[in-house]
């Protein structure tokens, strides 16, 4: 990769991962929080289950779009980082550096305490907390929130990050099976739903009354903001970029077969949610699974599938812990982050500075509320996603430019169909949700401080502060 360093003993990241190993971590960075809570908001502001499963049929097209354009950036810069690769060569270090700065709150520490969140309020049905207590302080359209669930998100990512600390094949190894166990969970709730579970297929043709006063339209553009939250993760290959055999071949199938594999089980998750209970039990409902699954199955299996979801939950935690640091790593290497995020531990062979910084930063984020979570993620990734899904275009006007073929159909129909859906989702993330959307701004903010910062540091001693 022009631009990066020579690689060196101390700083080469081995190519351990093939087609499977990285197809996983689309799939487990993908399946998360979203999809086991995201349906009963959508119903309160859709009201029809059928608006709902267009929603999530919009996302999967957005979101496969979105893959086959980060398959083409990546096949031409098989590199760790994603979109700090992609925006440094299209515009630049500084657009380099925001989008590495985003991805440390927004693209991972903030999913990775949403997904420990639920995973905790799961646990903490399983297996109750007795005398358990919450302290809430802060602004009430920002509050922040303290209690066991906190503790119990806070104990799971501390505990994946230490994994993480002691090598790649190892967690690779314990993702690989959290992965097949989330996918087998997810498989046999569909199946055994749909085979014998109570439910009706009349519930598709019920209403429930809308929540919301604005207009359908809006509200529907509005929710797709939520589904694309749930889809965010189907670049998660191009983070490990360079640990991939082969890249050129691994990472676009790697890209599609987890986009598509997602795709078609949050389809048939969101068939079973709705098909299992009437619209009016699912309204404004987030733990819409367990709702789901006591309509289907009764009490006692209602609780075997709680803790099967919970298992499920910890999949992508885990994913996200892996995946985040190999950013951090990559704008260290390239004279953009504290220099100890890009050394590598001389047995481990992992970047254990940015593995621990990024925990720390997704524990405090476990005081956050979900909805608040959900919000400041989907605003963020969707600024730089488009950024990112947008260099196609500048890129293609270069000379050696390699076109993925996928893309060529129809071209530019496929990228330019991403940019409009995000931009017009941001546009109305402002109208309807300024409080969240200014803290998010407010994030970018700060990282163009401290960019500038750092270019005067480095003027002056010629080396970023580390």
């Amino acid at each position: 990769m022009r631009g990066t360093p020579p690689a060196s003993v101390d700083t080469a990241l081995p190519r351990l991962l093939g087609t499977g190993s990285a197809a996983a971590m689309v799939i487990s960075n993908m399946i998360g929080a979203t999809i086991f809570g995201a349906t009963g908001l959508m119903l309160g502001a859709l009201g029809k289950p059928s608006l709902v499963i267009a929603a999530w049929c919009m996302g999967a097209a957005f979101a496969f779009a979105g893959a086959l354009s980060y398959a083409e950036l990546g096949i031409n810069f098989p590199s760790s980082g994603g979109e700090f690769v992609y925006l440094t060569r299209a515009y630049g270090k500084a657009w380099g550096f925001m989008t590495g700065w985003m991805s440390f709150f927004a693209g991972f520490s903030a999913p990775i305490a949403t997904n420990a969140l639920i995973f905790a309020y799961y646990f903490a049905r399983v297996f109750p907390i007795s005398g358990g207590y919450s302290v809430t302080v802060g602004p009430a359209f920002f509050p922040l929130q303290f209690g066991p669930e906190q503790l119990t998100a806070a104990t799971l990512i501390a505990a994946s990050t230490l994994l993480n600390c002691f090598g790649l094949q190892r967690a690779s190894r314990v993702q690989n099976a959290l992965t097949l166990a989330k996918i087998t969970i997810i498989i046999i709730l569909i199946a055994s739903g749909l085979l014998f579970g109570a439910g009706k297929w009349e519930h598709f043709h019920e209403a429930a009354p809308r929540t919301s006063v604005r207009p359908l339209p809006v509200d529907f553009l509005i929710q797709l903001l939520w589904v694309m939250v749930g889809y965010s993760g189907w670049n998660a290959a191009t983070y490990v970029a360079e640990e991939l055999r082969n890249p050129e071949r691994t990472l676009p199938r790697a890209l599609a077969m987890g986009t598509a594999c997602v795709a078609v089980l949050y389809l048939g998750l969101n068939v079973v949610f709705l098909y299992a209970a009437p619209p009016s039990e699912l309204l404004n409902v987030i733990a819409v699974g367990q709702v789901s699954v006591h309509y289907l199955f009764g009490d006692e299996v209602a609780a075997i599938f709680r803790v099967l979801m919970t298992i499920s939950l910890m999949a992508a935690v885990n994913a996200m812990v892996t995946i985040g640091p190999r950013v951090y790593y990559a704008m260290a290497l390239n004279g953009l982050f504290p220099s100890a995020a890009g050394k590598l531990h001389p047995k481990w062979r992992t970047p254990v500075v940015a593995i621990l910084s990024q925990g720390a930063c997704a524990i405090l984020f476990t005081g956050t509320r979900i909805p608040n979570l959900l919000t400041y993620i989907g605003f963020s990734l969707t600024i730089f996603s488009v950024l990112a899904v947008t260099s196609v275009f500048v890129f293609r006007r270069r000379s050696g430019w390699r076109r993925l073929p996928a893309l060529n159909f129809l071209y530019p129909l496929i990228p330019a169909s991403y940019v409009v859906a995000g931009l017009a989702m941001i546009v109305w993330g402002i109208l309807f949700q300024p409080w969240i959307s200014l803290v998010a701004i407010g994030t970018i903010g700060a990282g163009a401080a401290v960019y500038r910062l750092a270019a005067h540091w480095r003027a002056r001693s010629g080396t970023f502060a580390s």
